[in-house]
């Protein structure tokens, strides 16, 4: 069966585990993310319990395939940076132990064991699963991004996609809503993530450049008269503030589309959301005060910044009650391509 077949098809034997083994990978999942992503950590305690689990055991997967794609430990590079040919060996063993989880084999490590459970357990379609690896492909095959185009398809692979795997881990698609409000819900869900990414590479422009990767359009970078392996040079930091500066801004739309999605979700999911789009754009506005000094320490939020967006969250999430039409998301943004196995409606080619 080749990847569009496999991509297409339904899932078939996917494991679930037992309250007792299912708690055990969720505490590691939970313990993971807990060092290897703080933001994400603290807002997912907002979760109910049950959807809390799932959400880390998720991300958990998410995280260990990035890290072993890219020589990592929980996000931090370990110096000798992987041929292409040895990055795409270690795709292929991702990509053939997590289709063997979701066929049903209990392979007895933590984050492919967990996404065999998500994925039964949430009737996530295998062509989600396949489409994050998509991601982790275009790093190891060294794809160039030639316009933001480029640079947003790459996001949603990466980051999109997950956003409609948490919204059907939420329920979204599962309840019998069909048609041009699940279709609105998912693009919502998936511009969450597409901020969320637009945020990782701006905060991350000099060391993905020190690292050899590069994610800003070559169009954006000729207009600043850099290359890709300028970036993270020291006296071309200006140059790059505006770069950062150009990539904040452009998250904006995506953010404020997401918050008009919170509707849609469970009440305490939807909590669990806000909160984390406020701790993830905040971080982006730390890009944007600090300007060319953005880079000499890694922008984040503090604890009490993470707090004050909990409690923005929720009142985020009161008002998104009383919206009687959160409206029709802004023409212009990148759309995520559709999937008839999340209930959608697909438009035959010509």
């Amino acid at each position: 069966m080749n990847l569009t077949d496999r991509m297409e098809a339904p899932i078939a034997g996917s494991i679930v585990f037992g309250a007792h083994e299912r708690a055990q990978l969720a505490a590691e999942a939970e313990a993971t993310i807990a060092k290897g992503s703080k933001s994400f950590a603290a807002a997912a305690r907002l979760f109910a319990p049950d959807l809390r689990a799932s959400a880390m055991m998720l991300y958990a997967w998410c995280r260990h395939c990035d890290d072993v794609v890219d020589d990592q430990i929980l996000g931090h590079r370990q110096g000798v940076r992987l041929s292409a040919s040895s990055g795409q060996e270690r795709l292929a063993e991702l990509e053939a132990r997590t289709l063997a989880a979701i066929d049903g084999v209990r392979t007895g490590e933590a984050p492919f064991d967990a996404i065999g459970d998500v994925v039964h357990r949430h009737a996530l379609p295998t062509g989600l699963v396949l489409a994050h690896l998509e991601g982790f492909r275009m790093d190891v095959g060294g794809r160039d991004y030639e316009t933001i185009d480029d640079t947003l398809d790459y996001c949603y692979a990466v980051a999109g996609v997950v956003g409609v795997m948490m919204a059907r881990v939420m329920g979204v698609g599962t309840e019998g809503r069909r048609g041009a409000d699940l279709t609105l819900t998912l693009d919502r869900a998936c511009d969450l993530g597409l901020a969320f990414q637009l945020t990782n590479i701006a905060r991350d422009l000099v060391d993905d450049s020190a690292a050899g990767r590069v994610y800003v359009p070559g169009e954006w970078l000729r207009e600043e008269g850099l290359s890709g392996s300028e970036i993270h040079l020291p006296k071309k930091r200006e140059a790059v503030a505006r770069i950062g500066q150009r990539l904040v801004d452009l998250a904006e739309p995506y953010y404020a589309s997401a918050s008009q999605g919170l509707a849609a979700l469970p009440p305490r999911a939807a909590w669990a959301v806000a909160t984390a789009a406020g701790v993830y754009r905040d971080i982006g506005m730390v890009i944007r005060r600090r300007g060319a000094a953005a880079w000499d320490s890694r922008a984040s939020t503090s604890g009490a910044a993470k707090i004050l967006h909990a409690g923005r969250g929720a009142g985020n999430t009161a008002m998104s009650r009383l919206r009687r039409n959160p409206g029709d998301r802004p023409q212009g943004l990148w759309t995520r391509p559709r999937m008839a196995e999340l209930g959608e409606r697909v438009e035959a080619e010509d």
